[in-house]
């Protein structure tokens, strides 16, 4: 008998499981902590960008780089996935750039294959050395190569992964984290393209 009841207890609670979705609460988004941030110009297939050129959008932009094993293509996927579920006319109104923090590997051609590959409204931008230390570190982005071991000497980049979110004057205005799903990442859009 006490076998019995421990069997229908256990289908019970094994129905349940597989009945019971819990309504998961909405992730409150994170606001940007204060970072300069501001306008820079950078280098894609099409020539120069700045960021001035996206003046009256919203832009996205993200610090990466193609040779990214894992944080970047999810970033990237997670956030073109949240842009295909905004209307025609709320994307019209939004860009992304993709900055590579690999100057050394990441070439104009490689990048927009790569950006492009996510989604068309994203572009991708390298410059010196130099020039990509400076605009992450006026955007509270740090980065830096770590050495893995191959035979020629390979490296990765660690990196921070949120995505900064440029209002239409070009301050930053929000970021939106690493691992939000892409409705999230639309909410997020649709706020900010309805502040005045």
């Amino acid at each position: 008998m006490l076998g019995l009841a421990a069997l229908v207890l256990a289908i019970a609670i094994a129905g349940v499981a597989a009945l019971w979705h819990p309504e998961m609460p909405e992730r409150p988004l994170p606001r940007a902590p204060i970072v300069a941030g501001g306008d820079f110009t950078l280098q894609s297939t099409g020539g120069p960008v700045s960021l001035h050129d996206y003046r009256g959008k919203l832009v996205l932009i993200y610090f990466g780089y193609t040779f990214c094993p894992d944080v970047c293509p999810t970033s990237l996927a997670a956030t073109a996935e949240g842009l295909k579920q905004l209307t025609p006319d709320e994307l019209a109104k939004v860009a992304m750039i993709f900055i590579s923090v690999d100057p050394k590997r990441d070439t104009p051609a490689r990048l927009k294959e790569y950006a492009e590959f996510f989604h068309p409204a994203i572009v991708g931008v390298t410059g010196s050395a130099e020039t990509i230390a400076e605009i992450a570190k006026r955007y509270g982005v740090f980065y830096a190569e770590q050495k893995v071991d191959t035979a020629g000497g390979g490296y990765v980049v660690d990196h921070s992964s949120d995505t900064f979110i440029v209002g239409p004057d070009g301050k930053v205005v929000a970021k939106i984290a690493h691992a939000t799903p892409p409705d999230q990442v639309a909410l997020a859009v649709r706020k900010y393209l309805t502040q005045p």
